[in-house]
């Protein structure tokens, strides 16, 4: 497994963001996290990342236990976060080459040159970051998050705020990087996770709702993703 989460918590103050939640991911799998607006889905997405420390459990990579500061598996992992923080004021070169000199990557020219074809920023690599429209702004935050070639790659709501053309483009792209990478894709667009997403992980409150492949979930074909989603995590009627 690439991947395994086990007994993961987290708490601030008296609220249980994340409670005790336990998945693995297997090579070449493109899982959907799913969950409602404070479920813990992006808390669980920093922990596993090493941004936020868990109070409880642990991560592991290829069966090693990943802590906090472990440089090495950070190697491993490729994040773009649902804010996508980029430098406006760099051009794109430039700031895929500040990103691969933070990873030490050797023959850093060629390899930007490489995520800039995979991710279609040819047209507009002579750009400033700031200057991009929203879709080509999240082609330039993926192709920093696999400019270090992770093996993991995590995707917090890429394609939030894009147009119907702009997530047909962001979502072949990502269909093309699931080809030879792991990928955990957050996302509240029901019609991106089932064109995407061979399994699906519902958390609600904090904890795992379902964990199943899709065509599992779905296979009566009485209820669509969206009911089923409504059915795990709706608030019960006052």
């Amino acid at each position: 497994m690439v991947l395994e989460v086990k007994n993961l918590s987290k708490a601030f103050g008296e609220q249980k963001a994340v409670n005790n939640i336990s998945f693995a991911l297997q090579k070449g799998e493109i899982v959907g996290f799913l969950g409602p607006n404070g479920a813990g889905k992006s808390t669980t997405l920093k922990m596993i990342t090493g941004y936020l420390p868990s109070d409880e459990g642990s991560v592991l990579f290829n069966g090693k236990a990943v802590h906090q500061k472990d440089i090495w598996a950070r190697r491993m992992i490729g994040y773009l976060s649902e804010a996508n923080p980029l430098y406006y004021d760099m051009y794109i070169k430039e700031y895929l080459l500040f990103v691969a000199e933070a990873h030490g990557i050797k023959n850093k020219l060629k390899r930007i040159e490489e995520v800039i074809e995979l991710t279609g920023l040819q047209l507009e690599k002579n750009k400033k970051a700031g200057a991009l429209s929203k879709g080509y702004k999240q082609r330039l935050g993926l192709a920093a998050a696999i400019i270090h070639d992770p093996e993991l790659l995590i995707l917090d709501e890429p394609t939030t705020g894009l147009d119907p053309n702009q997530i047909i483009e962001i979502r072949h792209l990502i269909k093309q990087l699931g080809a030879s990478k792991t990928i955990l894709f957050s996302s509240h667009i029901m019609q991106e996770v089932k064109a995407l997403c061979s399994r699906v992980i519902i958390i609600n409150r904090g904890s795992i709702a379902a964990d199943d492949r899709l065509s599992n979930l779905l296979d009566d074909g009485s209820q669509s993703l969206e009911q089923l989603f409504q059915q795990l995590t709706a608030y019960p009627a006052v």
